[in-house]
């Protein structure tokens, strides 16, 4: 039982951390000047990772409410 939260924190743990640092490299790629189209895109994707960080750092504390 101890094995698989440890196991399922690990995992909410890198989910978090991916989503994380996604989130940096299309904030990154924003600052540089492209077209419109891109920015637009960029922004879709900065949403969608601010969403998907949310949501795996939500995870972690409903698996252990302690640990943050």
């Amino acid at each position: 039982m101890v094995e698989l939260l440890n196991l399922e924190m690990a995992a909410a743990r890198q989910r978090a951390k991916r989503a994380e640092h996604s989130l940096k490299q299309a904030t990154a790629l924003l600052d540089e000047n492209h077209g419109l189209a891109v920015s637009l895109a960029l922004c879709s994707r900065i949403r969608n990772g601010q969403a998907r960080a949310k949501a795996a750092k939500r995870r972690l504390l409903k698996i252990a409410p302690t640990a943050h």
